[in-house]
């Protein structure tokens, strides 16, 4: 650290990287975020994709971002508006002003703010000469003009020198938090491995970024951030789709059943097939079919014959499999579909991130088709969610979807690891070969449960498909008492999950003035607010729910012990929609946002505010 330099102690700081789409705003902000892990911070990340692909340069429309939010305490959330805001170009700079707290520093590259690119990003005159940013504190550097010069011993060409400016950037914010540079050099060098040209040139501009920010007089103060306070253990940064991913993977080594992923690629769940791809040593197979269809179908072949099965897909590609879902619930086999769920309808904002797609969970298919319906809450938790509705599947045989979005799939934060050992069993109910009393669908009395009898078991043959099948013998029946013992018999299986899974837990006092319910990936933000006004003593509580269908068994004896209750989700009503169907003896208030934006915590609290001073 300068010996000038003056520290600044913060709880908490919000930082956003960006910049056009090749800027390299996601490797920027993901380097910072380790630097930021190595010190000890909490966080919690969000990487704002461009929905266009290489949308011309200069406009907003290809403004590419990466938010970061560390902390001494627990990070929830990637933070309301900025503390920092990294622009390297005047199309960010426009797209992102709007989220940077007055008073905050701005750093610009200032040879990127020529006439024709602020003109293309909607600015009358140069924003950095006209007085609109005398609010916050500006560092105009000649980002692109010192690149050139920190890599002008290499003679590389200038559209190779342009590629490491945002090592400038990222070395400038190294110094101005106090970081060293030498995890950042040592990342590089294994990146850069086998091309020892573009790790000089990436390195030279990472010092100079540093050296840069040492010299100016505006970053004196050094932002010191400490370490948190958080449980011992093994920890590393972890993406939602990630975490995913290896909670299935969990799921497969305790169950003993192999993994098999039957996907098409679609933002924002294409990750998780990438991921899994990477472990075929752990016995993993990973089919990228032609189509959402043949991914199910192939999914549900593979449960058929004992694997594990999963699908993944978003929005639209969960319309295109309902027909296969049924058929899963039809003839009773376990599968994983998760749904990372983004903007609709149709193609919608592919990259920006909805909770829109609950109703198709529910209701999304032909005939009587009960499943069951989960959501995971953060990235961390969608590890623990996939293993739990990968348990469900299994146990209960019958298909689960598991809703994620692009929130917390694309978003990271810190991840304990656990130990495998130490998580639940999972018991898949297989069938024994020969058992005399085997029929196909014979079913446990307590679970309503039948058997998985794996296809080349002696003596388990059985008939499986699409028609309706007579109870416990499995012939093709359409009879009309059968049907609708079949029909009732399914809904009461998924009915008895309830019995399996955790009562709702609240957040707070077991009663009081306002009860906040909400689902998925709302948690960190809706958990900050309530707890700020349970904080200024509001008798305010939170419901946040992972279960959807069935409902935890004590639901409506939790609501019973509230005045009021609101209903928080990023879409026009469909949870609270749901609740006055299965819990219709409430009056529920909601609260709804469709923006392809997370809820701010200020949003919140000023909304919960009115409800609890309108008792």
């Amino acid at each position: 650290m300068h010996k000038r330099s003056k520290i600044l102690e913060l709880d908490e700081v919000v930082v956003k990287f960006a910049g056009d789409s090749g800027d390299g705003m996601q490797l920027t902000g993901t380097l910072f975020s380790d630097a930021a892990v190595k010190a000890g911070n909490d966080l919690a990340t969000f990487p704002d994709f461009p929905a266009e692909i290489r949308a011309p340069h200069n406009t907003i429309a290809g403004v590419s971002g990466f938010q970061v939010h560390i902390g001494k305490h627990r990070i929830l959330t990637t933070g309301d508006s900025c503390d920092v805001l990294v622009a390297m170009n005047p199309a960010s700079l426009k797209a992102n002003i709007q989220w940077v707290k007055p008073g905050a520093m701005i750093i610009v590259d200032a040879d990127a703010f020529e006439e024709k690119a602020f003109t293309i990003a909607g600015y009358k005159d140069n924003p950095l000469d006209n007085g609109s940013l005398d609010s916050f504190q500006l560092i105009k550097a000649s980002i692109s003009t010192m690149t050139a010069e920190a890599v002008s011993e290499l003679n590389v060409e200038r559209k190779v020198a342009d590629k490491t400016r945002n090592m400038f950037a990222l070395g400038m914010m190294l110094f101005i938090f106090n970081r060293p540079l030498e995890p950042t050099i040592e990342y590089l060098h294994r990146k850069f491995e086998k091309n020892a040209t573009m790790y000089e040139a990436n390195k030279l501009v990472l010092q100079a970024g540093y050296g840069y920010a040492d010299t100016l007089e505006v970053s004196r103060s050094i932002y010191m951030v400490s370490p948190a306070n958080i449980e011992k253990g093994k920890y590393r940064t972890i993406m939602g789709n990630t975490a995913t991913a290896w909670g299935l993977l969990a799921a497969s080594e305790r169950s003993g059943r192999p993994l098999f992923l039957g996907s098409y690629p679609i933002t924002p769940a294409t990750e998780i097939m990438v991921e899994l791809a990477k472990h075929k040593s752990l016995g993993v197979k990973v089919l990228q079919a032609e189509d959402e269809i043949a991914g199910i179908c192939s999914a549900i072949g593979a449960s058929f014959a004992g694997s594990l099965a999963v699908t993944t897909t978003s929005g639209p590609g969960l319309s295109l499999k309902s027909e296969a879902i049924g058929l899963a619930v039809m003839t009773e086999l376990p599968l994983v579909i998760i749904d990372v769920q983004r903007a609709g309808p149709s193609t919608g904002m592919p990259t920006k991130s909805e909770q829109s797609d609950l109703y198709q969970a529910l209701f999304g298919r032909n005939g009587e088709c009960p499943l069951v319906v989960m959501a995971a809450s953060s990235p961390a938790d969608c590890f623990y969610a996939a293993y739990e509705a990968a348990k469900i599947a299994m146990e209960h045989m019958t298909p689960v979807i598991l809703l994620s979005d692009g929130y917390i799939g694309n978003g990271s934060q810190l991840f304990k690891i656990p130990k495998v050992a130490e998580l639940a069993e999972i018991r898949p109910p297989l069938a024994k070969a020969n058992d005399p009393n085997y029929k196909p669908y014979l079913r446990d009395p307590e679970t309503l449960v039948r058997q998985w009898a794996l296809p080349g078991t002696e003596g388990l043959r059985h008939r499986v498909g699409g028609l309706e099948k007579q109870n416990v013998e499995g012939n093709v029946s359409t009879n009309p008492a059968n049907h609708q013992n079949m029909v009732d018999l399914r809904a009461a299986k998924i009915q008895k999950v309830a019995d399996f899974i955790d009562e709702q837990t609240v957040l707070g006092e077991k009663d009081g003035d306002l009860l906040v319910v909400s689902w998925g990936g709302t948690h960190g933000a809706i958990t900050s607010a309530v707890t700020a006004l349970q904080g200024k003593g509001a008798k305010i509580c939170l419901a946040h729910f992972k279960h959807i269908m069935p409902l935890p068994k004590n639901t409506e004896d939790l609501f019973k012990a509230f005045k009021r209750i609101v209903v928080c989700e990023l879409n026009s009503g469909q949870f609270v929609n749901y609740l006055r169907m299965t819990l219709p003896g409430f009056k529920y208030h909601q609260i709804n946002k469709v923006q392809g934006l997370p809820f701010m915590v200020s949003e919140l609290v000023e909304k919960f505010n009115l409800l609890l001073e309108n008792q």
